[in-house]
């Protein structure tokens, strides 16, 4: 008696969670699709990710859920059955087998799309940078072309000179700069440098403040930086691509079993218990 209950009470036990993940799981289906945007790539690239990372769950539910039922054929329960919802879950199992098969290629191809679309705009982004810095550059040019302008080009040269020279000859305040933690490596190297030939300090403030010197640095670093962007755009999409598409191939398979081989079981047994029943 004692065994009987506890498998009755396992079985709805196990039926009662099953249910509860897979309507969890429609639930959160429904919550996704809103604010229904069909065009929008991004939208589906969402939506798609977020059903596959949820996938999972109703697997489990409807695994539980039959589990529960097995247990209750070999069991001898005296508990009431509750209805039998076996056939419209395998029919459920058959159509979210369906969506993560469609859902393969599709994410692969919005992935590609997106990616390309990414990549375009940071190609775009990058030459909008390079002429905006040539633009700020030919402005700068014109106006150290004058007189002013070169004695302020000069000024500020002098000045600089002046201040890397003070630190220089104070030995206490050079020691000082390169026992500082807080200075880079790259710039107590300078000073290093500037110690032993001075003349590396005016060939140093020459190229700091030389126009064209600067854009070819800015015009570097802008490359390296689109290239960069390029090379994570690119990687992240065949990342997102590669794990959503496997893994939502996986499902379909795994809910393509679940649901044809448990109609296809349904249709015989049913047919058997008409031959029975006919005889």
């Amino acid at each position: 008696m004692t065994n009987r209950v506890a498998s009755g009470n396992a079985a709805l036990t196990l039926k009662v969670v099953g249910i509860i993940l897979v309507l969890s799981f429609l639930l959160d289906f429904l919550i996704l699709l809103l604010p229904f945007q069909p065009t929008n790539r991004t939208w589906q690239i969402n939506l798609a990710t977020a059903l596959v990372d949820r996938g999972i769950v109703p697997l489990v539910g409807i695994g539980m859920l039959f589990v529960g039922y097995w247990i209750d054929s070999v069991g001898d329960s005296d508990l009431p059955k509750p209805i039998d919802i076996r056939f419209p879950v395998l029919i459920l199992s058959s159509i979210l087998g369906l969506i993560f098969l469609l859902i393969f290629p599709l994410h692969l191809n919005n992935v590609r799309q997106a990616s390309a679309q990414n990549v375009n705009q940071i190609r775009q982004d990058a030459e909008q940078a390079e002429n905006q810095l040539q633009s700020q550059l030919s402005q700068f040019q014109a106006q150290i072309n004058n007189e002013q302008g070169k004695a302020q080009l000069e000024q500020l040269r002098n000045q600089a000179r002046s201040q890397f020279s003070e630190l220089l000859k104070n030995e206490q305040t050079y020691q000082q700069a390169l026992n500082n933690p807080q200075i880079p490596a790259a710039q107590k190297e300078l000073l290093k440098k500037f110690k032993e030939n001075p003349a590396e300090l005016d060939t140093f403030i020459a190229q700091q403040t030389d126009p064209q010197a600067l854009a070819a640095q800015r015009v570097i670093q802008i490359r390296q930086r689109k290239e960069e962007a390029e090379k994570q755009a690119k990687d992240n999409a065949w990342k997102s691509g590669l794990r959503i598409g496997i893994s939502s191939l996986l499902l379909s398979i795994g809910y393509m079993i679940i649901g044809w081989t448990g109609l296809r079981s349904m249709g015989a047994l049913q047919g058997g218990k008409r031959k029975v029943a006919a005889r």
